[in-house]
């Protein structure tokens, strides 16, 4: 297993609050061969656009509203939270080859976007809340929701999505666990899958922060960092997991890409009897729901 040190993974945020791509990673940057990252921050009619070539491409709405138009369909109106802290996402997924303009219809509207190759031809499809698996996962103060963007049965051809919130003083991906080995079963059901992971942050509190832990399973590589607004951690092998800070909600929108389109994982042996400890959900779980969609 590879190791791996704090600057290597930890991609801190420089910015400037301007229009412009705030956030980036590219593949050969993390190491991988998989996934791209861009957030990208927009004015009121302005417009970014782009030609895919041979790569599946997922926007996700941060904030705001736009207008998307393709060569494959156009997709108005998209978008409505004013934040990721007041509604559940929207998204648009574009196959290979596909030219696309976003024109932002608020300010200050912002979205992520990852692509990843492929030439493996897709409808374009808009993803919108109704369209999103949430769930709460864990318990005490392990309780976190997940909102899947794209999941497995999701018809894409490598990417899979989704959105993390993980309230003041609880944990995330707890017990830690890891999916960095392909592993079958005799009958070739997917014990764990192999699969690249990235981390996008945001918190309701400008100065909201977490730790994000990493490291590996023969113990050589063991790395803690602070996640602040709009860093990126790259969690490319071994375990992980996160911890957010008090009176700060911790948001990661999460991308994954790799042997297989399954979440399978295997949980840190050390930590397995820490499910059996944990019990009842945070109170303040949900912290996004459709009924925020109520008017619209």
């Amino acid at each position: 297993m590879a190791s791996f040190t704090p600057d290597g993974l930890h991609l801190r945020a420089d910015d400037s609050g301007k229009a412009g791509a705030f956030a980036a990673v590219d593949a050969r940057r993390a190491g991988w061969e998989t996934m791209n990252f861009a957030a990208v921050r927009l004015g009121k009619d302005k417009t970014f656009e782009i030609a895919i070539d041979a790569f599946e491409y997922l926007a996700v709405i941060l904030s705001g509203v736009c207008n998307i138009k393709t060569n494959r369909g156009d997709f108005d109106a998209v978008g409505r939270r004013n934040s990721v802290f007041s509604g559940m996402p929207y998204a648009v997924y574009l196959p290979p080859h596909t030219e696309f303009e976003i024109q932002a219809l608020t300010d200050n509207f912002e979205f992520a976007c990852c692509w990843a190759p492929t030439e493996k031809d897709r409808a374009a499809r808009l993803i919108e809340p109704r369209d999103i698996d949430m769930e709460i996962l864990g318990a005490g103060n392990a309780s976190r929701q997940i909102c899947r963007v794209i999941g497995s049965d999701f018809p894409a051809d490598r990417l899979l999505a989704y959105e993390l919130y993980t309230p003041g003083g609880n944990w995330s991906s707890y017990p830690p666990h890891k999916h960095d080995t392909h592993r079958t079963d005799e009958k070739g059901t997917v014990l764990e899958a192999q699969l690249n992971r990235f981390s996008f942050f945001k918190f309701d509190r400008p100065t909201g922060y977490a730790y994000q832990r990493v490291y590996s399973a023969d113990g050589k590589s063991d790395v803690l960092v602070t996640a602040r607004q709009h860093d990126i951690v790259l969690m490319p092998t071994g375990f992980y997991s996160l911890v957010s800070a008090p009176g700060t909600t911790t948001y990661t929108l999460n991308f994954l890409a790799g042997s297989t389109r399954t979440f399978a994982f295997t949980t840190d042996p050390d930590y397995i009897w820490a499910s059996a400890a944990l019990s009842g959900n945070d109170p303040r779980l949900p912290i996004v729901d459709l009924g925020m969609e109520i008017g619209h």
